[in-house]
Protein backbone atom coordinates (compact mmCIF):
# COMPACT_ATOMS: atom_id res chain seq x y z
CA UNK A 1 0.00 0.00 0.00
CA UNK A 2 2.33 3.22 1.65
CA UNK A 3 5.76 3.08 2.02
CA UNK A 4 5.74 6.35 3.84
CA UNK A 5 4.48 5.59 7.36
CA UNK A 6 1.81 6.86 9.22
CA UNK A 7 3.26 8.51 11.89
CA UNK A 8 5.11 10.35 9.43
CA UNK A 9 1.83 11.58 7.73
CA UNK A 10 0.32 12.39 11.61
CA UNK A 11 3.08 14.35 12.12
CA UNK A 12 3.08 16.70 9.12
CA UNK A 13 -0.62 16.52 9.60
CA UNK A 14 0.08 18.00 13.58
CA UNK A 15 2.88 20.67 12.16
CA UNK A 16 0.96 21.95 9.49
CA UNK A 17 -2.32 22.50 11.99
CA UNK A 18 0.04 24.62 13.19
CA UNK A 19 1.93 26.33 10.48
CA UNK A 20 2.28 29.67 11.59
CA UNK A 21 4.57 29.02 14.34
CA UNK A 22 6.25 25.16 12.43
CA UNK A 23 6.64 25.76 9.42
CA UNK A 24 10.49 25.72 8.98
CA UNK A 25 10.19 22.36 11.20
CA UNK A 26 7.37 21.00 8.32
CA UNK A 27 9.46 22.19 5.56
CA UNK A 28 12.39 20.60 7.06
CA UNK A 29 10.90 17.05 7.70
CA UNK A 30 9.29 17.37 4.28
CA UNK A 31 12.62 17.71 2.55
CA UNK A 32 14.16 15.47 4.61
CA UNK A 33 11.31 12.64 2.76
CA UNK A 34 12.76 10.47 0.11
CA UNK A 35 11.22 11.10 -3.35
CA UNK A 36 8.80 8.09 -2.99
CA UNK A 37 7.84 8.97 0.47
CA UNK A 38 7.39 13.10 -1.28
CA UNK A 39 4.89 11.33 -4.44
CA UNK A 40 3.17 9.10 -1.72
CA UNK A 41 2.59 11.83 0.52
CA UNK A 42 1.54 14.49 -2.71
CA UNK A 43 -1.06 11.44 -3.61
CA UNK A 44 -2.32 10.99 -0.66
CA UNK A 45 -3.11 14.85 -0.25
CA UNK A 46 -4.83 14.13 -3.86
CA UNK A 47 -6.71 11.55 -2.71
CA UNK A 48 -8.22 13.69 0.32
CA UNK A 49 -9.42 16.24 -1.76
CA UNK A 50 -10.85 14.15 -4.67
CA UNK A 51 -8.49 14.82 -7.17
CA UNK A 52 -7.84 10.58 -7.54
CA UNK A 53 -9.73 8.16 -6.01
CA UNK A 54 -8.40 5.56 -3.98
CA UNK A 55 -8.53 2.93 -6.55
CA UNK A 56 -6.07 5.48 -9.25
CA UNK A 57 -3.32 5.50 -5.77
CA UNK A 58 -0.23 4.34 -7.68
CA UNK A 59 -0.96 6.61 -10.62
CA UNK A 60 -1.61 9.61 -8.44
CA UNK A 61 2.16 8.44 -7.14
CA UNK A 62 3.95 8.12 -10.72
CA UNK A 63 1.42 11.45 -11.59
CA UNK A 64 2.69 13.13 -8.43
CA UNK A 65 6.36 11.94 -9.23
CA UNK A 66 6.08 13.19 -12.91
CA UNK A 67 4.86 16.18 -12.23
CA UNK A 68 7.47 17.26 -9.17
CA UNK A 69 8.22 20.68 -10.70
CA UNK A 70 8.90 23.01 -7.54
CA UNK A 71 10.13 21.20 -4.00
CA UNK A 72 7.29 18.71 -2.62
CA UNK A 73 7.74 21.30 0.63
CA UNK A 74 6.74 24.37 -1.23
CA UNK A 75 3.57 23.03 -3.31
CA UNK A 76 2.48 20.94 0.14
CA UNK A 77 2.86 24.09 2.17
CA UNK A 78 0.83 26.31 -0.40
CA UNK A 79 -1.90 23.94 -0.25
CA UNK A 80 -5.46 24.94 1.69
CA UNK A 81 -6.54 22.59 4.28
CA UNK A 82 -3.36 20.43 3.97
CA UNK A 83 -4.32 18.63 7.39
CA UNK A 84 -7.87 17.99 6.59
CA UNK A 85 -6.71 16.66 2.91
CA UNK A 86 -3.99 14.33 4.18
CA UNK A 87 -6.60 12.68 7.39
CA UNK A 88 -9.31 12.31 4.86
CA UNK A 89 -7.08 10.51 1.85
CA UNK A 90 -5.48 7.91 5.22
CA UNK A 91 -9.21 7.35 6.00
CA UNK A 92 -10.22 7.08 2.42
CA UNK A 93 -7.30 4.50 1.83
CA UNK A 94 -8.57 2.44 5.43
CA UNK A 95 -5.99 4.12 7.70
CA UNK A 96 -6.48 6.33 10.83
CA UNK A 97 -3.70 8.54 11.73
CA UNK A 98 -5.31 9.41 14.88
CA UNK A 99 -3.85 7.35 17.33
CA UNK A 100 -0.33 8.59 15.82
CA UNK A 101 -1.17 12.41 16.08
CA UNK A 102 -2.19 12.08 19.83
CA UNK A 103 1.49 10.25 20.22
CA UNK A 104 3.23 13.46 18.14
CA UNK A 105 1.26 15.85 20.31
Amino acid sequence: MLDISTRKVAQIIVMSRELGRAEAELRAFIDALNEDEQAELVAVMWIGRGSFEVEDLQEAIQTAKQEATTPTADYLIGTPHLSDNLENGLEALGISATDEEDEVM
